[in-house]
């Protein structure tokens, strides 16, 4: 048998987030359940979460659907057309599709289907989210004998799924790699990490890292009368909780002063430039020095991040 993921794969985009939409624009009052989804997304990116416990709350948004099997049948009535048409040509009966997806969703479009099983009127999961080595031993726990002929998907997340095939291809819009030769491009690349957990863990620091910078440097001013001098030392304090919040929380890392050091030296040219615009907004412009601090701190941010993955935190 042949077996395909769904989302990106066989179906152009993410059915999940395309239903999510789809909900929000004709059911406007699952947005009631928008403050439950954020926190836990804030839990999840610090890791009190699981994906499934995340995933759990935001479908919570299906209880205010009074009709989910109508929203369900409606939902395809228009989607169903984003089903690729390469899949189409060379569709079986013996396919099975294996996703992370809930399975009351996919339901309607998979004859053969494999996928989280989560309850459609309150969001809760039965067993874990249907993901990596899950799709695995979900396969071999239902098909003991199972022998995959060729496997197709459009994320590395599926690479133990792929391992088990005679013949793997990756998935890129309409076109198929083999699994061991595709080589993602700079953009794709790009878009992954920014889309990653280890990014968005980094963007909240960065903003109680901005808070930090801003709070300190003005408490630090109320000592110091030289308004640049109050800054530089905010700033380095600011960098020292920093690097506890991103070690712990972003990078997973062991805190070390090797580290610590490599730490504060990617922040050599973040300083040098938010320094400048201190000068330029405080010193040159005459602006208020918070204003000033914080405009400093958020040209940093990024710049920060592209350091910090490359120099103190590098991994393959």
């Amino acid at each position: 048998m042949n077996v395909y993921d769904f989302d990106g794969t066989i179906y152009d985009g993410d059915s999940t987030a395309d239903f999510i939409g789809y909900c929000i624009k004709k059911y406007p009052k699952v947005l009631l359940n928008a403050p439950r989804t954020l926190w836990a997304y804030i839990l999840y990116v610090f890791g009190f979460f699981s994906q499934t416990q995340f995933k759990e709350q935001m479908y919570g948004m299906f209880k205010y659907i009074s009709d989910i099997d109508t929203a369900v049948s409606d939902f395809w009535h228009t989607h169903r057309r984003k089903i690729k048409k390469w899949y189409i040509g060379q569709k079986r009966d013996d396919d099975l599709i294996i996703s992370a997806s809930p399975e009351f969703l996919l339901a309607p479009v998979c004859e053969n289907l494999m996928a989280s099983v989560v309850d459609k009127h309150t969001g809760k999961y039965t067993g874990e989210n249907c993901r990596g080595e899950e799709k695995v031993r979900r396969l071999y726990k239902s098909i003991p004998d199972a022998s995959i002929d060729e496997f197709y998907s459009d994320s590395f997340a599926d690479t133990p799924l792929s391992r088990e095939a005679h013949r793997a291809f990756f998935v890129e819009r309409d076109k198929r790699t083999p699994w061991e030769e595709y080589v993602p491009n700079k953009k794709k690349s790009i878009i992954g990490m920014l889309w990653s957990r280890e990014f968005m863990m980094f963007i909240i620091i960065g903003i109680i890292n901005t808070f930090n910078g801003i709070v300190l440097s003005w408490l630090y001013s109320l000592f110091i009368k030289n308004a640049n001098l109050a800054f530089v030392v905010g700033y380095i304090t600011s960098t020292v909780i920093s690097y506890l919040l991103n070690s712990r929380f972003t990078f997973n890392e062991k805190l070390s002063v090797k580290r610590y050091v490599k730490f504060f030296i990617s922040y050599i040219p973040n300083f040098i430039i938010q320094n400048l615009a201190v000068i330029l907004f405080y010193n040159i412009l005459s602006w208020h020095k918070i204003i000033a601090y914080a405009i400093a701190a958020i040209i940093g941010v990024p710049l920060t991040f592209v350091f910090m993955k490359i120099f103190t935190f590098r991994k393959k």
